[in-house]
């Protein structure tokens, strides 16, 4: 984290009604240039889509700066659709919405001041030497700030947005509605297990009392780790609204993705990262599942990852890991019958999904399993696994449909191993991962 960056401030706005005439102006905005551009194709004599008209690379930057406004479940809407969307989204449109990931709008001064002192009361700056009321992270929920206590400690202090919390429900009923208009999603993505995702997971995220302590559980698990930090809680400072931790130096890990970081460094930290998400689900039956880069800060002083953010921490139960372990093998040993009955153990396949359903599931899984079974290392970078992974998805759900959705636990886990996964694929990493499920298989 650093504190030198100016961030555009905006304040959060309140209400059912104030934040949906944001959205509908974000979607007005949009809808006046996919017309513009229509007339534009006509008078060339060509016949435009309504969905390439809407899904242009400067409707995306108006909706993601609507978004990065109004903060809550709009904006974590956004950056799903920028992950969750990528094999149904034109590529240019789905990468400005990634931008939503970490650059939120921040609160002006006068907004930011009330919240403070809801939550610490009148006279709280006698707590501090110094606190920084320039941002050094702004995302859908809330915003962080450096600062120095009165007895010499540097703290990261996360500050929830006002009125996130109450404005969960109204947000996503009012991006249903909104989804309902043409053009505006593309033909045949169904976006309803996307939102009812979002709303749990916010309702989640905004209870940073739940927060503060999975935080403290993690921490403990984890121990002294020599690559990987989890910054300590204060619960002095710590509020509903609040949450008061050591603050952690670094950059964000996906700026290891450029050519001035060595092969060996991002191989360790894609290991090191893939190994912890194996703990995680071996050994701590504890799961930090949102994989957002930002989430993961690499200090290059002290050769260490700092793990950020545990509002969607997530405990698993000891049946689920079984089965886990289970289709774990099966997919090293590319046994189709066995892999099929963990699929319909975890959700995957339902009683009523077809043959042809069931063995769709069972390819994109076998598919899913290749740097498992691969001997040695397997080098993401010059992968296109995930590429046949959307592909075969894709073409399945075209030609028969999916069968329907497993549980929202599950899809949790399945998110988080894809995202770290796609981590070492960015970083184009070289990871032996079959020997880094030896041990627990």
């Amino acid at each position: 984290m650093t504190d030198d960056d100016t961030r555009a401030s905006a304040p959060v706005p309140r209400g059912r009604r104030q934040r949906f005439l944001h959205l509908g102006r974000a979607v007005g905005e949009m809808a006046v240039s996919a017309a513009a551009d229509g007339i534009a194709q006509l008078a060339r004599g060509e016949r435009p889509q309504l969905s390439q008209l809407m899904l242009t690379p400067d409707n995306a930057r108006r909706l993601a700066d609507r978004l990065s406004k109004m903060r809550g479940a709009a904006m974590k809407v956004g950056q799903l659709m920028s992950m969750d969307g990528k094999d149904v989204l034109p590529p240019e449109f789905a990468q400005l919405l990634a931008g939503l990931r970490d650059s939120a709008h921040v609160m002006p001064l006068p907004q930011l001041a009330t919240v403070l002192e809801e939550e610490w009361g009148s006279g709280w700056e006698s707590r501090f030497r110094r606190f920084s009321f320039n941002p050094i992270a702004a995302a859908s929920i809330g915003q962080v700030h450096r600062a120095e206590t009165a007895d010499g400690r540097t703290l990261a202090i996360k500050i929830q947005y006002p009125g996130v919390r109450d404005s969960i429900d109204s947000d996503i009923a009012n991006i249903a509605l909104l989804t309902r208009l043409p053009g505006l999603v593309p033909p045949g993505w169904d976006v309803a297990p996307l939102l009812e995702r979002v709303r749990q997971q916010l309702y989640e995220e905004t209870d940073y009392v739940t927060e503060a302590a999975s935080l403290t559980a993690y921490r403990a698990q984890l121990g002294d780790d020599p690559l990987l930090h989890v910054p300590a809680l204060y619960a002095d400072l710590s509020t509903p609204r609040i949450l008061a931790t050591d603050f952690a130096a670094g950059e964000s890990i996906d700026q290891l993705m450029s050519g001035a970081h060595s092969q060996a460094l991002r191989d360790r930290v894609a290991e090191a990262l893939t190994r912890l998400a194996l703990r995680e689900l071996f050994e701590f039956r504890l799961m930090q599942t949102d994989p957002n880069f930002a989430n993961y800060l690499y200090d290059s002083a002290s050769d260490r990852i700092s793990l950020l953010d545990f509002g969607a921490t997530q405990a698993i139960a000891e049946p689920v890991v079984d089965i886990l372990r289970e289709m774990a093998r099966a997919l090293r040993a590319e046994d189709r019958p066995r892999i099929r009955d963990a699929a319909a153990a975890l959700g995957f396949i339902g009683a009523e999904d077809s043959d042809a359903q069931a063995n769709g599931v069972v390819d994109i899984v076998l598919l899913s399993g290749e740097p498992l079974r691969t001997h040695g290392r397997y080098d993401f970078g010059n992968s296109d696994l995930f590429g046949r992974v959307y592909a075969n998805g894709r073409d399945q759900y075209r030609e028969q449909g999916f069968p329907g959705a497993p549980p929202a636990d599950i899809m949790l886990l399945q998110r988080k191993f894809a995202g770290v996964f796609l981590l070492a694929s960015r970083l184009r990493a070289r990871i032996d991962i079959g020997r880094l499920f030896d041990p627990y298989l």
